[in-house]
């Protein structure tokens, strides 16, 4: 199979982390194809592996083109289990993203990765389970994708700045020379701008149907800590199969500053009450939905608030987090990645009815936000009581003072 030029640019770079931003139709699957093909010629026993965002996929896409390409190289094949051994003993296992885990342990030489942005929990699949496996051979891989809004694809491309073993490649659907470029002048006409610029240049957009369309990096985030007098509280999502999260929140009355994160997967309502309580904040504002890890972090001596959750409350929290990014009143300290990216991809469903302002978004990536809307929601509420309750002492020492003044 003959690689177009950009694809060659690719093939011949010798970095052993690849990292691949590129258009729709530009030619991943092929390039992948011919990547494993030279890998597993070239060494005998080769051990491969391409993930698809799932299983299907892994099936439809690249198990169908391997047949096909490597049809003379194959000794054996398993249909189930989507395995093929080639005849110098080489292995290509083909997976989907949600069953990674039965790769654990395995090692493996070549690791490819098609449409990382949409597999959700990268991080912990990659750093937990793939990574390890390519430690024996001092193995490679290849990550490729589209962008989707600013999420861990998005990092990812950016970790060649900080380690020289990753490098990354942008390419357009223009870029591969087999594709009719008026094809994609029709497409650039129909589709919306944010869309084509996505899906076709590669370009990292904001996620259609955004809930904080006003948040962004450059004006709401910060690196050098705060001075001030504040309360230093937190706001606490519970979870274990999904990531618990504790913010650390600074707060002066007017302005929120979100000073670091705490976001783990596996940890049990007693490790979750334990890490706050060695962390000393002034309060804490959990999630009032699970009253047995509330009760840990009260044996343990937290000064646990009490967190309004009912109907609007959703709402209600979306309003105030919108209103503090609006006046500039709310900073994310540029640590906490995980905050970063759900402000980046928190979303309504692309079907939103715009007349139906009261659809919730989607329940997908929110662990950090909701820890923060528990906070953020309570802190304005008390101190909105407290101003009420300075303004009706005001207006009572007048109502005095003016009665007094009346019987001189």
């Amino acid at each position: 199979m003959i690689l177009h030029k950009t694809q060659n640019e690719v093939a011949e770079d010798t970095h052993r982390f690849r990292v691949l931003r590129m258009g729709r139709r530009w030619g991943k699957t092929t390039l992948m194809s011919e990547e494993i093909k030279g890998m597993v010629l070239s060494k005998q026993n080769a051990r491969v592996s391409y993930i698809a965002n799932n299983y299907q996929q892994a099936r439809d896409i690249g198990w169908e083109l391997f047949k096909s390409e490597y049809r003379g190289m194959i000794e054996s094949t398993n249909e189930a289990r989507l395995e093929m051994r080639i005849k110098n003993g080489g292995i290509i296992i083909l997976r989907g993203w949600e069953s990674i885990e039965n790769l654990r342990g395995q090692a493996f030489d070549f690791l490819c990765l098609d449409e990382v942005a949409q597999m959700t929990k990268f991080w912990v699949g990659w750093q937990e389970v793939l990574r390890p496996t390519l430690t024996d051979t001092k193995g490679e891989a290849l990550f490729a994708s589209t962008p989707k809004g600013y999420n861990h694809f998005y990092d990812l491309c950016n970790l060649e700045l900080k380690d020289e073993t990753f490098k990354s490649f942008h390419f357009t659907s223009y870029d591969n020379p087999f594709i009719p470029k008026e094809e994609i002048d029709a497409a650039r006409e129909t589709l919306p701008e944010e869309r084509f610029s996505q899906e076709y240049m590669a370009e990292f957009q904001k996620t259609s149907g955004l809930v904080y369309k006003g948040f962004s990096r450059t004006l709401h985030t910060y690196e050098e800590e705060p001075n001030g007098d504040f309360r230093r509280v937190a706001g606490v999502d519970f979870g274990f199969r999904n990531p618990a999260a504790v913010l650390e929140i600074l707060y002066d009355g007017q302005r929120v500053w979100v000073n670091n994160e705490w976001y783990k997967s596996g940890k049990t309502d007693m490790q979750v009450a334990e890490y706050v309580a060695g962390s000393n904040f002034d309060a804490v504002y959990p999630d009032p939905e699970n009253p047995a890890a509330i009760e840990e972090m009260e044996r343990l001596h937290v000064n646990t608030r009490e967190v309004s959750k009912g109907k609007g409350s959703v709402e209600a929290g979306i309003n105030n987090i919108q209103e503090l990014i609006k006046t500039g009143r709310l900073k994310v300290h540029k640590r906490c990645v995980n905050l970063i990216s759900e402000f980046e991809t928190y979303s309504y469903k692309e079907t939103k009815d715009e007349q139906n302002p009261d659809e919730k978004p989607i329940k997908f990536k929110d662990h950090a936000l909701d820890a923060l809307s528990y906070a953020v929601r309570m802190l304005l509420a008390e101190h909105g009581g407290m101003v009420y309750k300075r303004q009706k002492e005001r207006f009572e020492i007048n109502q005095i003072n003016q009665s007094k003044n009346s019987c001189k």
